[in-house]
């Protein structure tokens, strides 16, 4: 049965039915963000069909647990509270679920400090096998460029040294919604001009957002603002210059946004963690991009070979809305 309650390091959440008595016990570590927990669906997807008669456990934040659900690839998931070392209590907790675990293997997909530190956490005594980073594990991805490589490509060679091939690109299975019910009239377009609070330098200008809506608009489509409330200014500012557009600042959470992008003609927007999702789900999706990443390393990727269009200049207060319309009069086919 299904137990719906968070669940705290140290104790799993079930996801699946009655275990059996013995099965091989699988450990994936995907701790953030949310890009990255996207990307990390098709190697999910890999390592179940990799351990189809396994128990499959996911260590994840709270953040991504309904997200890690929706894949169906995991019998449990573990909540990660990311003990600070000063936090003791937490820190042996942590340590209790790993040791206690029985893990015969463990995909650290996250492949970070703090997870190579969780191997660390078996000493002493013997770890199980591990594909990382972690110094002295038994399977360490090594490949001399990794840190060049996009996301994609690192997860897809890392688990090719576990024997597992054949990764497929990130997919949501979103339940379907109904763009009524968040007051959207068809068709529209989904815009995300948010990102990180700490990084602005990779945001497109507001202002150049609002007028991009009215141009949609302009066309009958339905402009839908994607955000949290940590974007209010900006999509208050969207919505001002565009008063057909339809706001759902805070109304969507990652599912929701995964359905609506499945019914959209188009996704817009920054570099951020809703791009990922909108591609995943299968919209058409133009990402904007600013010298502060780079596209070759962690740019969403869509199914079909132009599912997803890069746009790139260096200082994103430089780009020209005329060329971003133009991007999208190529894709939607419109008429001048």
């Amino acid at each position: 049965m299904t137990n719906d309650k968070m669940a705290p390091i140290g104790a799993e959440m079930a996801v699946g039915g009655d275990e059996p008595v013995k099965r091989q016990r699988i450990l994936v570590i995907k701790l953030s963000a949310l890009g990255d927990v996207v990307m990390a669906t098709g190697p999910f997807a890999a390592i179940r069909r990799a351990h189809p008669d396994a128990h499959i456990t996911l260590l994840t934040t709270k953040l991504y647990v309904d997200l890690a659900k929706s894949t169906g690839c995991f019998d449990a998931i573990a909540v990660d509270r990311r003990p600070k070392l000063t936090q003791f209590g937490d820190l042996m907790a942590l340590r209790r679920f790993l040791r206690s675990g029985e893990f015969d293997r463990v995909y650290d997909l996250q492949t970070s400090d703090r997870s190579t530190f969780y191997y660390r956490l078996f000493w002493p005594g013997k770890a199980p096998e591990w594909s990382g980073i972690a110094w002295g594990c038994s399977h360490p991805h090594k490949h001399p460029e990794r840190h060049k490589m996009h996301t994609i490509e690192r997860h897809i060679d890392q688990l090719a040294g576990m024997g597992i091939t054949d990764i497929p690109l990130p997919h949501l299975h979103a339940p379907k919604v109904d763009p009524d019910r968040f007051g959207i009239k068809t068709p529209y377009v989904l815009i995300c001009p948010g990102g990180s609070p700490h990084r602005p330098e990779k945001r497109w200008p507001a202002e150049r957002f609002g007028l991009l809506a009215k141009m949609l608009a302009d066309y009958r489509l339905t402009p839908v603002l994607i955000g949290t409330d940590k974007e209010a200014d900006v999509l208050d500012r969207i919505s001002n210059m565009c008063p057909r557009a339809r706001n759902l600042m805070g109304k969507t959470d990652f599912l929701e946004i995964a359905s609506l992008a499945q019914g959209a003609v188009l996704a817009i927007g920054n570099d951020t963690g809703p791009m990922h999702l909108a591609a995943a789900a299968g919209a058409p999706t133009i990402v904007l991009f600013s010298e502060a990443s780079n596209p070759a390393m962690c740019a969403p990727r869509g199914h079909g070979k132009d599912a997803v269009s890069i746009i790139q200049q260096p200082d994103l207060r430089n780009l020209p809305i005329t060329r971003v319309f133009e991007v999208i009069r190529q894709r939607l086919n419109l008429e001048d």
